[in-house]
């Protein structure tokens, strides 16, 4: 309604009765806008189940992929990953019949033959205890190759050679690992081992030890650095491992030596040693074992190590603390030289080289180089060398008490939220995605699990050195890519900042669907980032059969940081065909 400039609108409203009031005339929206932005659908994604046929997939170890590569040094069982437009945009099933595995220690003896389908290994290595099938279960009496008493006694041996009991050993490698029951039975005697070895012939090994809650990851010693930092381990073990120590200049003992404490021992049984008895049951020459032996035995000698025992069919050599009188050597061994610019630490694709990793210097001879570790399990919240000294940059010794009770508190809050964590014997396998100091695992270190520390290798700082001188384990990974290991590894996924970290690095899609492959159903994902990441990942695992809540930090709800729980639901592949028609004749009778 129009009103000229010399009406009042005061006698207006006052005067004009309200029958004359046009309402449905009046204009109240705003003139001046800006332009609407054009309209975007919000994407769904869509990740429908894989095939059955893939329910066993590691997408960096693909038999098929595998063949494009150099059989030379078996580089072709090297990590080898799918190119962004290769990757799978669905989620893998577990096999039909899948069953939650038996809880530990039950677990290290029996495994449900549905969750790992094979009787390859049952035949293979019938005579030497390694796995049997009985009725719907796998049983794992503990023998191996070299052990046919079993794991327990072997260690038994091994223990009255270097005492296995005082809490000076705590971490291990056991390369070439079989079904891992060296590393299964360490743990009752507080060691934990890495076991590993590559997807081959013995199919299914390393997914074996996994589904018995022992700790493991495919690997091989090729062309390429184990994914460890270096002085990781106390003890390295080889039983039989087939891996050849003798040649190319001794390349793969030279790794050993890198990822070996200072003081660290190499634990060797089988081809070559105490061949003067086995040589007709290797099917090998006396002599050919005879001048095996006697390399490797120059090949410690060049590394400085020290042999201190042989006595039946194992050997044990120890590495020196520090690298004194290693150097002084050079003038007798020419080589291995020592490295002169790599970092020690750098273990991601980084290639192997045949020279000898130096030790952090020491002012005398009977230093420890890089610093003495206390003994387990004093050793998990001690100041780890690696931040005493003030080799990490920018991380203090305050910083690392901080971060040790930050964890203490945030898990106590996790299992408040996530009674399944909270369970005693609920989970078992465990991974921390992004895990720094280590922090996580050390809150759960009275629990029966295990973790898997994982330090990016986009992270600003190199931690992983710091989890292994805490007495844990872990690896390097970059999260664009898949995991070096099996399906359905993992009742339990932690995953601090992960997606943030990687924002503008590769698609949170791909992220997420990588961890629903490397998680079994009916286990459970934490992540905590900012919230509208959350939001954003919520999305996504509505339609991955994630059943997922955001709830506050353990701080209150003004922090922007925030926490999705969520549970992966119970889902397998369909039953077979055969399996259809076999109910279908039952119901039709």
């Amino acid at each position: 309604m129009p009103i000229s400039s010399s009406f009042s609108v005061a006698s207006y409203l006052t005067s004009a009765p309200c029958s004359s009031f046009q309402t449905s005339q009046l204009d109240f929206f705003p003139h001046h806008l800006p332009p609407d932005p054009p309209p975007v659908a919000a994407r769904v994604p869509h990740l429908p189940p894989c095939d059955p046929s893939l329910s066993e997939y590691t997408p960096c170890e693909d038999a098929q992929r595998s063949l494009k590569f150099d059989r030379n040094m078996l580089i072709y069982r090297e990590r080898h990953c799918p190119e962004r437009n290769e990757m799978l945009k669905c989620r893998i099933p577990a096999p039909y019949g899948y069953k939650v595995p038996f809880r530990w220690p039950k677990s290290r003896e029996f495994a449900w033959f549905a969750n790992v389908p094979h009787k390859e290994l049952t035949v293979e290595k019938k005579n030497q205890n390694w796995v049997k099938v009985e009725g719907e279960r796998l049983r794992f009496p503990g023998g191996g190759t070299m052990f046919p008493r079993g794991a327990d006694a072997y260690i038994d041996d091994i223990d009255k050679l270097i005492n296995l009991k005082d809490g000076s050993v705590r971490t291990a490698i056991d390369t070439g690992c079989g079904v891992a029951s060296w590393g299964a039975y360490l743990l009752s005697r507080n060691i934990i081992a890495m076991s590993f070895a590559p997807r081959d012939t013995h199919e299914a090994q390393v997914q074996f030890a996994l589904e018995r809650g022992v700790p493991a990851l495919i690997g091989i010693l090729a062309s390429i650095r184990l994914p460890y930092p270096s002085r990781a381990f106390d003890m390295a073990h080889c039983s039989r491992c087939l891996i050849p120590w003798g040649q190319y200049d001794g390349l793969y003992l030279i790794e050993v030596d890198r990822i070996l404490r200072p003081g660290g021992y190499w634990v060797l049984s089988g081809p070559p040693i105490n061949w003067e008895n086995h040589w007709k049951g290797w099917n090998r020459t006396g002599d050919d074992l005879k001048a095996e032996q006697s390399l490797i035995e120059t090949l410690a000698k060049s590394l400085c190590w020290k042999k201190i025992v042989q006595k039946g069919d194992l050997a044990i050599w120890q590495k020196p603390t520090n690298h004194i009188h290693c150097k002084a050597n050079r003038k007798v061994f020419k080589q291995p030289r020592f490295c002169q610019t790599q970092n020690p630490d750098m273990a991601w694709y980084t290639k192997l080289e045949t020279c000898l990793t130096p030790l952090p210097e020491v002012s005398n001879i009977k230093e420890i180089a890089g610093g003495q570790l206390a003994k387990w399990p004093e050793r998990l919240d001690t100041i780890p060398p690696r931040i005493s000294s003030g080799s990490l940059t920018g991380i203090t010794e305050n910083m690392f008490v901080e971060n040790t009770e930050l964890w203490k508190k945030r898990v106590a809050y996790y299992k408040k939220i996530d009674y399944q964590l909270a369970e005693t014997g609920r989970y078992r396998n465990l991974l921390d995605m992004n895990a720094y100091l280590g922090g996580f695992a050390a809150a759960l270190v009275d629990d029966p699990v295990w973790v898997m520390n994982v330090v990016p290798v986009e992270a600003e700082i190199n931690t992983l050195g710091v989890a292994y001188e805490r007495g844990l384990i872990g690896t390097y990974q970059n999260w664009c890519e898949a995991m070096s290991t099996y399906p359905r590894t993992y009742d339990f996924i932690h995953s601090d900042s992960v997606f943030s970290l990687y924002k503008d690095r590769c698609e949170m899609e791909d992220i997420l669907v990588e961890m629903d492959r490397i998680l079994r159903p009916e286990g459970s994902v934490i992540i905590r980032d900012d919230v509208d990441v959350l939001v954003k990942i919520k999305n996504i695992i509505d339609v991955m059969q994630w059943d997922g809540r955001i709830v506050d930090h353990e701080n209150g709800p003004h922090e922007r940081e925030k926490i999705l729980f969520a549970v992966k639901q119970y889902w397998t592949a369909p039953a077979p065909a055969s399996t259809q028609n076999q109910q279908g004749i039952k119901t039709a009778s």
